[in-house]
């Protein structure tokens, strides 16, 4: 299966939680998804995400959800 975007999606997630100084554990609870999840959105196989998470994500990291998705 190919993951180009889900990787892409992750970076961008990993780089904005650490432009903010954020652990996964402190997204995970700024955003109330499980910090494992966390770790597979940044991991080598991501999962696909659904739009509730890619907003609760958003929300956390302080963008609107089509800035994660611009790559």
């Amino acid at each position: 299966m190919e993951y180009t975007i889900r990787i892409k999606l992750g970076r961008k997630i990993r780089e904005l939680r650490k432009k903010y100084s954020y652990t996964q554990e402190e997204l995970s609870e700024k955003a109330d998804i499980d910090y494992k999840y966390i770790q597979r959105i940044e991991g080598k196989k991501p999962p696909a995400l659904k739009i509730d998470t890619i907003e609760k994500l958003a929300k956390a990291l302080k963008v609107k959800p089509y800035n994660l998705l611009k790559f």
